[in-house]
């Protein structure tokens, strides 16, 4: 994934009060840039057990002011704002400390049910956002999408099923269920889905297919797409990912 400097409609207030780890500013223009995430990672656990970022399908880091996530033993994908250091990193490719990291909604696919697809997951009309978080990499789509809502806020269910296409085993669809809210003020949402329910690509690239309900009209997206691969705590293995403009 690459890296951004700056964000925005994603912060929350955990974001900006649980995970702030940076002392009292002595720049201005750096302390600003740390409230804002530059990366999208995952957060994993090697055999030994040190907490490790995985940034891309290649790159690792290692959190040298981490020495134990804040997720417990889980995997989840991360907002984090992080800084290179000039420490030991081991088998990993960079040392890095952790100014803050939050972790957005991690969830494995949901299965397929045919006929009650509709009542079970919704039907609620969504954007996906093309932006620099929306990747498909090291395993998992990540996905920012726009609705609206009301107020108070209702909670919204998002899901990622399997089209059971048998033309093509990697379409899925996003599917949307807003619980009756019904608002005129739209926001963003930041969901990753584990795709590892999906054919192994045994090594080579394809094209991952999403498709959704927009508020104009059934819309899709490729993402090219790459099994994950069952990789040490260094960059061994290689994939590939890139972001596609939405269609």
């Amino acid at each position: 994934m690459k890296t951004m400097k700056s964000s925005t409609l994603l912060l929350t207030a955990g974001m900006l009060f649980g995970f702030l780890l940076f002392p009292s500013c002595q720049d201005d223009d750096k302390d600003v840039n740390r409230l804002y995430p530059n990366a999208l990672v995952t957060v994993k656990h090697a055999g030994d057990e040190t907490v490790f970022l995985q940034l891309d399908d290649q790159t690792t880091l290692l959190p040298v002011n981490l020495a134990t996530s804040p997720f417990g033993e889980k995997e989840v994908r991360a907002l984090v704002n992080y800084e290179e250091v000039d420490k030991p990193r081991g088998v990993y490719d960079q040392a890095v400390h952790v100014n803050w990291i939050d972790s957005i909604r991690t969830k494995a696919m949901a299965p397929n049910l045919g006929d009650e697809n509709d009542a079970k997951y919704g039907i609620d009309p969504v954007e996906i956002v093309r932006d620099w978080v929306t990747v498909a990499e090291d395993g998992y789509l990540t996905l920012r999408f726009r609705t609206t809502w009301g107020y108070p806020r209702v909670v919204h269910s998002v899901n990622l099923i399997p089209t059971n296409n048998p033309e093509n085993p990697y379409e899925v669809e996003f599917r949307h269920n807003a619980n009756g809210d019904i608002g005129d003020r739209y926001g963003d949402g930041l969901v990753a889905f584990r795709l590892d329910n999906l054919p192994d690509t045994e090594g080579d690239t394809v094209k991952l297919k999403l498709k959704w309900k927009s508020f104009s009209g059934e819309k899709s997206v490729e993402f090219d797409y790459k099994t994950r691969a069952a990789m040490p705590a260094s960059s061994a293995v290689a994939a590939e990912r890139s972001v596609i403009p939405l269609q």
